[in-house]
């Protein structure tokens, strides 16, 4: 009788763990529930990427829905999704502002040099502490925040066409209606 417990118990067991793992290796990264959806941007300072100046992120946002892309010149899906940033960038009317996340200044200027510059304002985090303010843990990450400063979507990873039709436009279409 013993051993039929144990038998029984250590079934249950492996059948749990095994649905946690099937359950786990088959959800979608990039739908994690963000903590700042629909609450203001977090109150940032950071360095402006070329003067060193110090930003308040925040001050950015009046008047203007923007989309705060956290990339790094190290960062290949960066470098995948860089087009379709650029593409935004001039074909809509958002305020572009960017967040060199744990990289050099000279690494982040040679990749905008070579790949474009589609940012209106870029931040320098080599430290990743605005990143970390921010919940980011891998890049790229995308946020969309309206002119009063409300996050209104998270994106973590490569933009594509696809990904700006089914998940950034909604939102798009619901600020302008």
């Amino acid at each position: 009788m013993k051993k039929i417990f144990i038998l029984l118990i250590a079934s249950i067991t492996l059948v749990a763990l095994f649905a946690v793992f099937y359950f786990s290796l088959n959800s979608d990264s990039e739908e994690l529930p963000s903590p700042f959806l629909g609450k203001m941007f977090p109150s940032i300072q950071g360095k402006d990427f070329y003067t060193d100046e110090t930003i308040e992120v925040s001050d950015l946002f009046a008047s203007n829905i923007t989309l705060v892309n956290v990339w790094a010149s190290w960062c290949t899906t960066c470098r995948k999704e860089h087009q379709m940033i650029m593409n935004i960038a001039e074909n809509t009317d958002i305020q572009m502002i960017g967040i060199d996340y744990k990289d050099t200044r000279e690494n982040g200027a040679k990749y905008l040099e070579i790949m474009g510059n589609p940012f209106d304002e870029i931040i320098f985090d080599p430290s990743g502490k605005i990143g970390m303010d921010l919940g980011v843990y891998a890049t790229p990450e995308t946020f969309l925040v309206n002119e009063k400063g409300v996050i209104l979507y998270k994106h973590i990873g490569e933009i594509d066409q696809n990904v700006w039709d089914e998940k950034f436009a909604i939102h798009l279409k619901s600020i302008e209606s």
